[in-house]
């Protein structure tokens, strides 16, 4: 099985990318707003136990299965040590028999915002349609949290950065698939 870590600031592109890699691959998609929304339905509030409750559940269930992979989209912190040691939770979730993947999108902050806006994301992200407090978000999120890599910081294997403002969603997935031999 592979399991492919897809993170980045928010509205760099994750979901978009992601959704472009399972159309040229057997990979599924499990993008993090498929159990954020749910969660924020039920409790109103971001419930993070919960939605870490949740997620395990897929991930445990999806490990025991015959596909092919997943594509998992998150945020990233890297000045959190609590979400290295998240990474390193659902790697042990999927156990040794997993080929990990880790691709890094960036994006100009101005792009992002402006990506923030698109039909898809918010036909899939229900809590961004208020786009002045969504966008709010975003930049207080760039303040607070460090969500771009430093240069060798990512000590794992197969890893990938690639800077997409400029690109399309669908060639960062060729590009991820080609790196990868998915």
């Amino acid at each position: 099985m592979k399991l492919i870590f897809l993170f980045g600031d928010a509205a760099v592109g994750k979901m978009t990318v992601g959704q472009e890699l399972t159309k040229i691959t057997n990979l599924k998609l499990f993008h993090n707003h498929m159990m954020i929304e749910p969660v924020l339905e039920i409790f109103g509030t971001f419930h993070s136990e919960a939605i870490k409750r949740l997620r395990d559940v897929i991930f445990e269930e999806f490990a025991k299965t015959q596909n092919e992979g997943m594509i998992f989209t998150f945020m990233w912190a890297f000045d959190q040590p609590s979400d290295w040691e998240y990474v390193e939770h659902v790697r042990k979730l999927f156990g040794s028999n997993t080929e990990f993947y880790y691709v890094e999108l960036i994006a100009d902050q101005q792009v992002r915002i402006e990506r923030n806006k698109t039909e898809n994301r918010l036909n899939h992200k229900a809590s961004k349609r208020d786009l002045k407090a969504s966008e709010k978000r975003l930049i207080e999120d760039d303040k607070n949290y460090r969500c771009i890599s430093n240069p060798g910081e990512i000590p794992f294997k197969n890893y990938l950065r690639i800077d997409n403002t400029h690109l399309a969603a669908q060639t960062a997935a060729n590009l991820i698939k080609e790196t990868f031999h998915l």
